[in-house]
């Protein structure tokens, strides 16, 4: 087939025989967006191979061969159509009655000009139907005897047979529909006559969209035919051509199998970096993956480490099998508490910081000691100051010794002391718990809540090299369920590791060839470390269900004055500054810091043995000052300046 160009060959392309097989001829590049024709493609080059799948029609330009002019029809249009001419034209008059009579039909016939004729006085446009009646002489010149039907009035006219056209005979036919005009060969190009179109002639030019396959790519190709490029029909000899198709691990995970998979990686994602897993490396393009299936169960665990500077995070799989055991947990806030309270379970925290409760202008609210103990009741709430309402948090103030006697344990029972804490309180709590049990993970997320604290009190016997134990404690954050596939590399086919395809995912190919099995159970590390940028991208997925900041306290009515007057007390500091500039600024003494030993016992051991057991005195206002800044350096630079 020799090449033609692609508006042509969609045009003539019998539907039915699809799939075909085009090479480019001649390569086309259109400067501009995708995105701005559509998603269409845009550029093909010499020598592509598309492989046609479907052939739609998006739309039909209707146009007048007289001015020009253009419109849109819609390929459900309504209209009916007829032919005004036939394919084939004659070049004079005498060719088109030599054509006529030689036919079964006789005269007579139906004519139009392709150009204007002017004769006898008047003008025959060329939109206007003639009929040819019969050949006579006029004026000793042999003419055609035709008939012009204008305005209802029929006016004769005699036309030489030298008239030179070209003409088009005018055949009757049948309305035809939209969609049979375009299906039809013979009609192509050809000038036709719709009643319900404003024009008495136009040509209809149809554009289409392909839908083809081309190598390489993960998506169907739409191609508008528009598009200035020849093509060749190869599909004869191109049997053997096979278009590779990419897929995303997504797309694996979504078919659901059949597995074992054998994939060839083809593209990496720019976010591999932020994890850690030594796998990660290993994919590179071109390295082969086995893809065994889905891995069980599909939820994850995030979990941080304790009892270190910088903690590190981990995701901990659903099986595994390490042992645990819960430790108390800690609430820098009420708010805090609100989070962990579950109605029906007890929950009794002991108070680590001493902490005024706003008795001045909330006297409703409680003050708390260290060690004061406490059992969360639920959420409630209070008048404020102002007379709205606060939320609160309703706890129950228990005994300080938990061994009492039954009477003042009954008596407390009688008469409990009720103690409200706003959601902003900034108390500091502990919870106080006697659970030796050791739980498995699955047992533990099922009975208790997250975030959770616990201590890894058996590794993981399946993963020799279990990290967590090492751990003086974890905090379990989240409850993750994301699927992920089971996977192995054609390098170490021992061992095998998981992919979240949605977190990482992978551009492959089937590769030709069935994965060997292992044999038993597959070796699955059931810890992965986390960078930081990776954790802190993971905690803002919808699946993590992050809690939402504790609300911030009122404004204290008390601390606004003093501030206000602090402030216009500092005014006219600056401007008593300002009477006296010429005076020596005293130079202030440098910050320094107590030295304080860790633990509560020993916090005043390097106080002055004479002042221990004294209140000491309360400082200054310049003492604080000096104390909470350092104004030295810019002391200096103003006495100079003065």
């Amino acid at each position: 087939m020799e090449p033609v160009p692609l508006q042509d060959f969609v045009r003539a392309l019998d539907p039915a025989s699809l799939p075909r097989v085009l090479r480019v001829c001649s390569g086309v590049y259109f400067e501009g967006s995708i995105y701005e024709i559509s998603g269409n493609e845009c550029c093909l080059s010499t020598g592509d191979l598309i492989k046609v799948t479907q052939v739609r029609l998006q739309k039909v330009v209707c146009e007048n061969p007289k001015t020009s002019q253009t419109m849109e029809l819609a390929p459900n249009f309504q209209g009916y159509f007829t032919p005004l001419n036939t394919p084939q034209s004659y070049e004079t008059l005498e060719e088109l009655v030599s054509a006529t009579t030689q036919s079964s039909k006789k005269l007579p016939t139906c004519f139009m000009s392709t150009h204007r004729i002017v004769t006898e006085g008047r003008v025959v446009t060329e939109d206007q139907l003639l009929m040819l009646e019969a050949v006579v002489m006029h004026l000793g010149i042999r003419c055609a005897r035709c008939v012009l039907g204008t305005e209802g009035q029929q006016v004769i006219l005699h036309l030489p047979l030298s008239q030179k056209g070209p003409f088009w005979k005018w055949e009757p036919s049948a309305p035809r529909t939209l969609l049979q005009v375009l299906q039809d060969p013979a009609l192509k190009d050809l000038v036709l006559t719709c009643p319900t179109l404003p024009w008495h002639s136009l040509i209809l030019r149809p554009q289409y969209e392909i839908q083809a396959i081309m190598h390489m790519r993960r998506t169907i190709v739409k191609i508008p035919s528009t598009l200035e490029v020849d093509v060749e029909d190869v599909t004869a000899s191109s049997r053997h051509v096979h278009f590779i198709k990419p897929l995303l691990l997504s797309e694996v995970l979504a078919r659901e199998g059949p597995f074992p998979l054998s994939m060839e990686i083809l593209e990496v994602p720019e976010s591999r970096r932020i994890f850690l897993s030594p796998w990660v490396g290993s994919l590179q393009k071109g390295q082969r993956l086995c893809i065994y299936g889905l891995a069980s169960p599909p939820w994850r665990v995030l979990a941080s480490s304790k009892g270190r500077k910088v903690p590190r995070h981990f995701l901990v799989s659903g099986a595994y099998q390490g042992k645990l055991r819960r430790r108390p947990r800690e609430f820098p806030t009420a708010y805090d508490l609100l989070g962990a309270f579950q109605p029906g379970r007890p929950l009794r925290v002991v108070a680590t910081k001493d902490c005024e409760g706003e008795r001045e202008e909330n006297p409703e609210f409680t003050s708390l000691a260290v060690g004061d103990r406490l059992e969360v009741l639920g959420p409630g709430q209070a008048h404020g100051a102002q007379g709205n309402d606060v939320d609160v948090l309703v706890c129950q103030r228990l005994s300080d010794q938990a061994g009492e006697d039954e009477e003042e344990c009954e008596e407390e029972a009688e008469s409990p002391e009720r103690v409200l804490l706003p959601f902003h309180f900034p108390g500091s709590f502990v919870e106080e718990m006697s659970d030796s049990r050791r739980y498995s993970l699955a047992d533990l997320t099922a009975q208790f809540s997250l975030p959770c604290e616990v201590k890894v009190v058996a590794k993981d016997t399946s993963y020799p090299t279990d990290p967590l134990t090492s751990f003086l404690g974890l905090r379990l954050e989240e409850k993750i369920t994301e699927p992920f596939l089971v996977v192995s590399l054609d390098s170490e086919p021992g061992m095998c590791f998981e992919i979240p395809p949605r977190w990482l995912d992978l551009t492959v190919v089937e590769a030709k060839g069935q994965p060997d099995l292992p044999e038993g159970s597959l070796p699955i590390a059931t810890v992965e470390e986390l960078t930081d940028t990776f954790y802190y991208h993971l905690r803002k997925l919808p699946a993590c269900e992050i809690q939402a900041p504790p609300p911030r306290p009122p404004k204290s009515q008390g601390l606004s004055k003093q501030r206000r007057h602090s402030s216009e007390g500092g005014v006219k500091s600056s401007q008593g500054l300002g009477l006296q500039q010429h005076a020596p600024l005293p130079k202030p003494k440098a910050k320094t810091l107590p030295e304080f030993i860790k633990g509560g016992s020993s916090m005043y051991s390097k106080i002055p043995a004479h002042r221990k057991g004294h209140r000491p005195a309360k400082p200054q206002r310049q003492d604080l000052d000096d104390d909470e800044h350092d104004y030295e350096e810019i002391l200096e630079q103003f006495q100079k300046t003065i």
